[in-house]
Formats: C-alpha cells, sequence, structure tokens
C-alpha cells in the first residue's frame, strides 16, 4: 500500500498545481468586478497630506522554559566513559612548545594537527579572543523600512505551534578556528583561501560575539536560532575514548542559555559539512574531491566514521537534550556523499542517534535530518518522459533517504540503478530505520526544470563517465516557454514561489511526515557591489521571502500539507565556502568592524510571520 501512495503522490501534486494554461490578451483583474464609472476632474487647494506611520520591530518576550529531557546529571551514565580537559590556541609562529609529548591528547598532540595541516596565511586572526558582552540594540535601528505598495494579499494566519526562526552553521560564522580546543576540518583544507583572502579563517566571528548576535535576533523578533555544532570543538581528537573539551561544552552550554533567557529557542545540527580531518588520517589525499555522489567526499563512508559519529552525537544530546528541542543529525548529507557506503553510513548512523534520543534519554523533542533538493519540476508536465525524470531526479536525491527512514521501504530505483557499490538494505535494517525522523526536513531554496537526457536516464546511470551523472536529466532554468523560471540572484537560487508550494504537497504526500523547512534564502545580484544603503533595502530578496512563506500559508491551509515551520538562511553575510560576495545574509556584515545592520528583508519578514499569527502567540 505504501508503495502504491508514493507512485502515485507525485503525479497527483504535478497534476493538480503544475499546468500550463495558454491565454491570449492581458491579464485577468477578478477582484476588480465592479464597473467604474467616468472620472471627475477638479482643482483643490494642496498641501502635503500624507501621513507616515514609524513602526518598531518588537523584541521577543522571555517567558516559562519548557524541558525537553532530563539533565545531563541525570543522563551521564549512558555515556559513562567521557573525560574532560582543555587545550590553549595555536599559534603557527610561536617559539613556545608544549613538553607534554607523552600524552597522545595532550597539548603538544593537539599542537601537532595544526602543525600537520600547515594551513597557508595563518598569520590573519580575528578583532576578538574572548567572549564580548552584549549591549542593547538602540530602538532607532529597529524602525521598519517603509512598507512596499504592493505586497501579500492572503488572509491565512500560521498555526498556533509554527516554528519561525534563522540558521547559520559553524563554519560559515564562527571564525577562531584554532582557539579553544578546536582541530581541523575538512572546511579549512578543501577551501584554502589565498594570501588576499586570509579572512576566510575569521569569517564573523560569532564564537565571541554569539551574545551580541544573539541579542540582535532577539530583538528583532526572531523566535527560534538554529546553529551547528562543530565536532572537532567538542571532541578535539575526535574519536571514542579520547577527552572532551570542557571549553567548548561550556561555550554552547552558555550559547544556548542565552538564547533561553532571552526568550529564543534553540535547535542544533550536529555536522554541517565539517568532518573532522582526522576521519581522513590526517592526509587531505585521501578525500575524494570528486566524489561520486555529492560535490566533496565528506568521509562518511571512511571506517570508524560512524561510531565516532554517533558517540559524538551522544556526548552533545546528552549535556544538551534538556534545553534542545529540535535536532538535526545530518545537513544535506548527499552532498558530501562520496559512494554507497556513504549513504548507508548516514542513514544507520542517523537512526542510531534517533533510537538513543527517544529510547535512552527519553526526549520529548524532534529528530531529523536536512535535505537539499531544488526541486525538479517537468519540462513539460503534459510529456509523460518529462514528468519521470522530474521524479527521478527528485526520487535520488530524497527518497535515497526517505524511504527508509520515513517510509520503511527499500532505496528507490533511481539510487540503485545508478550507484553501484550501495549496502542493500536486510528487512531488519528497514524495521530499525523505520519511523527514525519525526520531520521531513527540506532546504527548498529553488526549483529545478528536468527533463531526460537524449541517451535516456538508464544509460547514462551505467555510465559515471557521463556528464550528466549522477542525477542523469537535463536541468535548466526555462520551461517550454522560454522564460526563466523566476528572478535570478547571485547564484544558483530563482525565485519560484509556486513551485514551493508543489514542492511541499509532493514531500508531505510521497513521505507522510511533518515538514520542516530547515533553510532557504536568496543572495541579491550583485549585493556585494552596492553602497551600504542598497544592500540594506534588497527588495528581491523580500520578494523571495515573502512570496515563499505566502505559499507556504496556501499549502498549510488549502493543500492540508503539515509545515511546522521555516529557519531563514542565513541571519547574517557569511562566508560562502571559500566565498563572501554571495550574500544571503538578512543582516549586512562590515568585514573590518564586524558590526551588523539589519536588512529590510529581516524587518519584512518578521512583520509578515507576526501579522499572520492566531489569537495565540505560535510561541
Amino acid at each position: 500500500m505504501r508503495s502504491f501512495i508514493y507512485l502515485g503522490a507525485y503525479a497527483v501534486a504535478t497534476t493538480a498545481q503544475q499546468v500550463y494554461i495558454p491565454a491570449d490578451g492581458p491579464s485577468s483583474r477578478p477582484n476588480c468586478s465592479q464597473a467604474q464609472a467616468t472620472p471627475t476632474y477638479a482643482f483643490s487647494a494642496f498641501s502635503f497630506t500624507q501621513t507616515e506611520t514609524v513602526r518598531t520591530a518588537t523584541s521577543v518576550v522571555p517567558g516559562p522554559q519548557t524541558t525537553y529531557a532530563p539533565p545531563y546529571e541525570s543522563l551521564s551514565s549512558l555515556i559513562p566513559s567521557v573525560k574532560t580537559t582543555t587545550w590553549g590556541n595555536w599559534y603557527p609562529n610561536t617559539t613556545a612548545k608544549a613538553s607534554d609529548t607523552d600524552d597522545k591528547y595532550g597539548q603538544a598532540a593537539w599542537s601537532s594537527l595544526w602543525e600537520v595541516a600547515a594551513l597557508p596565511n595563518f598569520t590573519f586572526r580575528g578583532l576578538y579572543s574572548t567572549t564580548v558582552s552584549p549591549t542593547p540594540i538602540p530602538t532607532s535601528e529597529l524602525v521598519l523600512p517603509p512598507p512596499d505598495y504592493f505586497g501579500p494579499q492572503d488572509c491565512y494566519s500560521f498555526p498556533d505551534d509554527f516554528m519561525f526562526g534563522v540558521a547559520g552553521s559553524a563554519s560559515q560564522i564562527e571564525g577562531a578556528i584554532a582557539d579553544e580546543g578546536r582541530t581541523p576540518t575538512i572546511m579549512e583544507a578543501l577551501f584554502k583561501p589565498s594570501a588576499e583572502r586570509a579572512d576566510d579563517y575569521v569569517t564573523n566571528e560569532n564564537y565571541y560575539l554569539y551574545r551580541q548576535d544573539i541579542e540582535r535576533l532577539a530583538s528583532i523578533g526572531v523566535k527560534y536560532y538554529s546553529f551547528s555544532i562543530p565536532w572537532t570543538r567538542i571532541l578535539p581528537f575526535v574519536f571514542e575514548g579520547s577527552p572532551v573539551n570542557l571549553q567548548g561544552l561550556d561555550h554552547y552550554n552558555d550559547l544556548i542559555n542565552f538564547v533561553l533567557e532571552k526568550g529564543m529557542i534553540p535547535t542544533v545540527t550536529l555536522i554541517h559539512f565539517d568532518t573532522p580531518w582526522q576521519i581522513f588520517g590526517n592526509n587531505m589525499s585521501n578525500v575524494n574531491t570528486d566524489a561520486l555522489i555529492g560535490y566533496v567526499d565528506g568521509g562518511y563512508q571512511m571506517d570508524g566514521f560512524e561510531d565516532a559519529f554517533v558517540n559524538y552525537g551522544k556526548i552533545v544530546m546528552t549535556h544538551f537534550a534538556d534545553r534542545v528541542p529540535v535536532w538535526f543529525t545530518f545537513n544535506e548529507p548527499l552532498l558530501y556523499s562520496h559512494n554507497g557506503k556513504s549513504i548507508n553510513t548516514v542513514i544507520k548512523a542517523h537512526a542510531r542517534l534517533y533510537h538513543f534520543y527517544h529510547d535512552e534519554i527519553k526526549g520529548t523533542g524532534k529528530v531529523g535530518l536536512k535535505f537539499n533538493d531544488n526541486f525538479g519540476v517537468p519540462r513539460d508536465p503534459s510529456k509523460q518522459e518529462d514528468v519521470d525524470a522530474a521524479k527521478h531526479f527528485n526520487d535520488f536525491q530524497l527518497a535515497t533517504f526517505g524511504n527508509p527512514i520515513n517510509l520503511g521501504i527499500d532505496y528507490p530505483e533511481a539510487f540503485k540503478m545508478t550507484i553501484p557499490d550501495f549496502v542493500p538494505l536486510t528487512e531488519e535494517d528497514l524495521k530499525y530505520l523505520n519511523g527514525t525522523a519525526d520531520f521531513f526536513g527540506i532546504d527548498p531554496y529553488t526549483a529545478t526544470v528536468v527533463a531526460p537526457p537524449e541517451n535516456g536516464i538508464e544509460a547514462c546511470a551505467k555510465n559515471i563517465s557521463d556528464p550528466l551523472f549522477p542525477y542523469c536529466v537535463n536541468q535548466s532554468t526555462t520551461t517550454t516557454t522560454r522564460w526563466n523560471i523566476g528572478y535570478r540572484s547571485q547564484s544558483y537560487v530563482y525565485i519560484t514561489p509556486t513551485y514551493l508550494r508543489t514542492y511541499l504537497s509532493y514531500v508531505w504526500n510521497t513521505f507522510q511526515s511533518p515538514i520542516l523547512i530547515t533553510e532557504f534564502g536568496f543572495p541579491v545580484f550583485a549585493e556585494a557591489e552596492k553602497e551600504l544603503s542598497d544592500q540594506l533595502y534588497d527588495a528581491p530578496r523580500s520578494n523571495y521571502y515573502l512570496s515563499f512563506m505566502s505559499e507556504v500559508l496556501k499549502a498549510i491551509w488549502e493543500d492540508h500539507v503539515h509545515v511546522l515551520g521555516t529557519f531563514a538562511w542565513s541571519f547574517a553575510d557569511n562566508w560562502e565556502f571559500g566565498d563572501y560576495d554571495a550574500r544571503f545574509g538578512i543582516q549586512t556584515v562590515n568585514r573590518t568592524t564586524q558590526q551588523r545592520r539589519y536588512k529590510k528583508s529581516f524587518f519584512d519578514l518578521v512583520d509578515f510571520v507576526e501579522t499572520r499569527r492566531g489569537k495565540k502567540t505560535g510561541y
């Protein structure tokens, strides 16, 4: 029965919403049905009579805090071998050397990890070396921009429990990469900056500015803050049995407590592409930069990864599960999967942590994953081959994980026919995996128009040298009308709100789990080249967010899709893996002073949500 529902859901969503209807002439005006009389013209005394309303953003008001699991003191027996210690910072040109060379986990061993990594140009450190105390945000900075003349026309409200928040990831905002015990990750090794871009190691200095960043989010009215914790800040030597970094635990403990103090709610991602370098034996030549499946080899298939990751996850969960209600085990795992074993590791490591959280910790929150997929829509929905190609494209990216985790069924044919070394799932595997996600997390930045290749999908899937491998479909940004699917951003994102509604319907009806939009955002074209005042007045980004959010409401109320919430990416301009010019942020960041400024889109997005709250606050 589930197979039948699964196969049919995509067709239902597609034929119900993506249909091209030929029409001639101008657009209709269904809201203007009343006939108009002939206008009359007359002179009158002139005066400046318009008025302007000055509105100020409403800060989050702290309320009673909820706990979602017992505190660490009651859970410590679940990870009995944990021992904590601390390390210092690494300075490449220091003449002082640690003397504890006999300690395999000592300061000398810790420093050697950075020496072997041999990062180029690691002489520029940030402005800060300790946590900065927050200062209140002045009222003048919280005044909303002038309202747009045209805006969303919906009359829906968000459910009381709708989660609205913002997101960021450690490697893209924290900086302080060699401070307070953290050890190298593949982020430093794969995206080495040039001499002109040495500040890539610094990013937004959020590691020391996190309190001020949280103060800014609470002041403008954000309720949920989604962030990631770097594995190597908690376990500098990565593997089970090695000591835990007390400074790392203290840092995120304080971060979480400060989020709660400001009336916000934290959500945690355990790994956001930042695999520890030690997974590869401290040798980057072991990394497959030309991964079979994803863009980069994240090392998931390496021996020892699964057990080490689960151990790290257990340590973090036991320490913070009492205060964190939402957990993401992996961020967009397909993009950093090398081969079939990588996928096998991801789904099984995730399931182990899901069972640990719910069965052993007895946590009452939610656990899931975040998936990438710029939703594939058929180039011509009237052609079965285009519909089949879109289904193949989405199956490969989503059903590869969603089938076993959400439905308890085997991998889709799109995956098995393409990846020659996939690890078969047994009936016992499927039973253990089934239902190990409390939601289906997606990052639906945009849509992709899909059609089959000339030689067919099957032929491409059998040939890893095919330039279309592994998705094995033609992807474009134009439909049969030859128009782009939307307004283009600085990168791959197009404003595609109507496709979002189709996407949500597809995911809901296919995987039958509540949906959490864990990232969505828009880098305005050439924003980095604009004056600051023009960066702040980011109307295209406002258009993106408000249209997407309006479609979310329609999906909830008209399509009966259970959408748990949305997290905007990103809460500030950040390091986009070697690039600062593709700016997804809803705040600007001055790279010299680290000063943040709210953009128009931030105000518009928060205002959109808060004006559509139900009778209750929704918090």
